[in-house]
């Protein structure tokens, strides 16, 4: 792969499909950070998935943030610092073969002021590294 591939965030990466994040919500495990949630789980890849990237899902609650306008600003800086750290997050993460990993990152904090670009990328290194594949 070449380093631009490596550093994107491709359409079919997202996770979209209801019946995904259901079981997703359902069955997954959950890692807590400072002001993010990580909720992951292993799922049968389906025929016409892509890859070996995980589909990752970003959040951000209107309970915890009202304004739209910032609620999008949140999911964009999520977005980026996954983008950015996923180059080294998934060396090989050790899911089982034939399996895909699905992931959602949730926005908890309830603070006026969100957290900078750098303090999104340390917080997704962090839950990202207390994950525990079985």
């Amino acid at each position: 792969m070449d380093t631009l591939q490596i550093y994107s965030l491709r359409k079919h990466e997202i996770l979209r499909k209801k019946q995904l994040i259901a079981v997703l919500f359902s069955g997954g495990k959950s890692v807590k950070g400072h002001f993010l949630r990580l909720v992951y789980t292993s799922l049968k890849p389906e025929e016409h998935s892509h890859g070996t990237l995980p589909l990752v899902l970003f959040t951000v609650s209107k309970k915890n943030i009202s304004s739209a306008v910032r609620r999008n600003r949140v999911k964009r800086m999520m977005r980026e610092a996954y983008r950015l750290e996923k180059p080294s997050l998934f060396i090989d993460k050790g899911t089982m073969a034939g399996e895909k990993l699905c992931i959602a990152f949730i926005y908890i904090s309830r603070m006026k002021s969100f957290p900078t670009l750098e303090a999104f990328r340390q917080e997704i290194r962090y839950v990202m590294g207390s994950m525990v594949l079985s």
